[in-house]
């Protein structure tokens, strides 16, 4: 249960964000404007991380679990030492989801570059 009311802070990122896209993008130019893109552009990943987030990071979890890692920390250790050579295809797998992960969070449209 959320003890928060509404808005959300979701909803009151996307309002913001969509605030500066329909009306103040519009109206200015040059330095401002390319300020205000990156701000909406840093507004879209926030609303993603918060949409995706919490899902995410218990995915992460389970995936360091399964090569017996607390954290990335350790498995950067276990690929530095070859404790996990033997499970390189299973290491490939994890490193590429959470690179996935990370994108769809930075910026999905590079994952739809690669299809």
């Amino acid at each position: 249960m959320n003890p928060h009311d509404l808005p959300s802070a979701e909803q009151l990122v996307e309002s913001v964000r969509e605030w500066l896209e329909r009306d103040v993008l519009t109206a200015t130019s040059g330095r401002l404007q390319f300020h205000t893109r990156v701000a909406i552009n840093v507004l879209a990943m926030v609303e993603r991380e918060l949409q995706v987030g919490a899902t995410q990071a218990a995915v992460h979890r389970d995936r360091l679990a399964q090569l017996g890692c607390a954290d990335e920390r350790e498995l950067a250790d276990k690929i530095r030492n070859g404790a996990l050579d033997d499970r390189l295809p299973e290491v490939r797998e994890l490193v590429w989801a959470t690179v996935q992960d990370k994108l769809t969070v930075a910026n999905p449209k590079y994952l739809d570059a690669r299809t």
